[in-house]
């Protein structure tokens, strides 16, 4: 088990939602690695801020992301969502470009 990990389950739970949009509460959890109720607190939360939106579909409830919202949303600390999403997008680069070509990635 990793001594910490980089994304909360706050940011896991998003990224799922965002990357699989119409995902019920029990695939969210379980892509996760959380509860269904430790999901459900975490996507009410996002709810009330009108980050995730919830839709019935027959018995089931979907969720979707609302990326307006998202980067409308201030963080707690200093930098926006924006400013994140730039950020990684700019490590991310970085990494790629170190990376030895011809080497896959390590698991």
């Amino acid at each position: 088990m990793p001594r910490w990990g980089f994304l909360t389950n706050h940011a896991l739970v998003l990224i799922h939602v965002a990357n699989h949009p119409r995902s019920t509460l029990r695939e969210i959890a379980a892509a996760v690695g959380i509860t269904e109720r430790a999901a459900l607190s975490i996507l009410r939360l996002m709810e009330e801020d009108s980050i995730i939106t919830r839709k019935k579909e027959g018995r089931r409830n979907k969720y979707w992301v609302d990326f307006n919202a998202l980067f409308d949303h201030q963080l707690s600390g200093p930098y926006s969502v924006q400013e994140l999403v730039e950020t990684l997008t700019d490590i991310a680069n970085r990494v790629r470009s170190l990376k030895p070509k011809g080497k896959k990635a390590k698991a």
